[in-house]
């Protein structure tokens, strides 16, 4: 059921796309396809900060750390 009311909701938001771009109307349009980038960046945005945390933290302990051999 879920699958058909998502499938709907992409039907109207085009319908509602294609009827204001045909009128001379393109905000509504340009207005979407940022909200789609938006989502679309956010995900590997956050990754590239934690990432970039991540490692600026290992370099600042590296030296902490103590590398023993017992052979």
């Amino acid at each position: 059921m879920g699958t058909f009311w998502a499938e709907a909701q992409c039907a109207m938001c085009r319908t509602q796309v294609v009827n204001n771009v045909s009128q001379g109307d393109t905000s509504l349009a340009a207005g979407l396809n940022t909200g789609i980038l938006y989502l679309f960046f956010t995900p590997y945005v956050a990754i590239a900060v934690v990432a970039y945390f991540w490692y600026k933290n290992a370099k600042v302990n590296e030296p902490k750390r103590t590398y023993s051999r017992t052979s």
